[in-house]
């Protein structure tokens, strides 16, 4: 079955690696209008790592070793990179905070994610104030599928968004951009750049192979499972695609406002 998943995904992946956004960014101007777009990518998917980590880990009170140790051990390791990493200058901070303050190095705007979190609640659903916030209709619909899957859908396919629509992309093509606007002589870029690359260095080769050992353990040889499994990260892959074709619009709008 996983030989079918991945075949099944191919063409999502493809359609997804060559999107046109990959030759839009051209300079800091534009990859400040993406990063204030994608960060709420990256903070949304703390809570599908947060919600996996109760379902898969000891959390409670008395501890009793959890039921699956390899994929315990996969989700204890995500959340301690990306929860709590060092920073370019050796301080501990999440991945969010860090593409935040690398944020704030090119200049972009924070606030708005910041004015965002701080209107969710403590607890319970957050659906509806995603819904009422202000938000371009393409951020929302990707943060809905995010969460509307944390809330409402089996472990099985929550931990197949996680694998496939997250963590199974690769930024290796924002690596290289970066890399040419700073020979560019933009030094701004080096916080953003080391974001990049810190978080290909945390995910490793191992969290791969880990989050695939993962779904067929959730899976079993249940082709029910399997079947959701395969809808559900097709879905994942065109919601990323979604999201990209939205901060392509973004970019290209906002280099004809500047003209205008």
């Amino acid at each position: 079955m996983q030989e079918r998943l991945e075949q099944e995904l191919k063409s999502f992946r493809s359609q997804l690696l060559n999107h046109p956004i990959y030759n839009t960014l051209k300079d800091i101007d534009d990859l400040k209008v993406f990063t204030e777009c994608h960060v709420y990518a990256v903070w949304d998917f703390m809570s599908l790592v947060k919600k996996l980590q109760i379902e898969l880990t000891t959390i409670s009170l008395p501890w009793k070793p959890a039921p699956r140790a390899a994929t315990a051990r996969l989700i204890n390791e995500i959340v301690w990179g990306e929860e709590s990493d060092v920073d370019e200058r050796g301080n501990a901070v999440s991945h969010f905070e860090m593409y935040c303050n690398a944020m704030e190095s090119l200049g972009a705007n924070t606030q708005d994610i910041q004015q965002f979190l701080s209107t969710l609640p403590n607890e319970n659903s957050v659906l509806a104030s995603i819904k009422q916030a202000s938000l371009p209709d393409f951020i929302k619909d990707f943060l809905l599928f995010t969460f509307d899957t944390i809330e409402n859908k089996s472990l099985h396919e929550i931990a197949a968004v996680f694998t496939f629509g997250r963590e199974d992309l690769i930024p290796d093509m924002f690596i290289e951009m970066v890399k040419n606007m700073q020979q560019a002589g933009e030094t701004k870029l080096a916080p953003f750049r080391y974001y990049l690359e810190r978080h290909i260095e945390v995910d490793g080769d191992q969290h791969g192979p880990m989050a695939l050992e993962m779904i067929a353990d959730l899976c079993d040889n249940q082709p029910q499972k399997w079947e959701e499994v395969i809808a559900i990260s097709k879905q994942a892959l065109h919601n990323r695609f979604l999201l990209w074709t939205g901060i392509h619009d973004q970019i290209i709008a906002s280099r004809k406002a500047v003209i205008a």
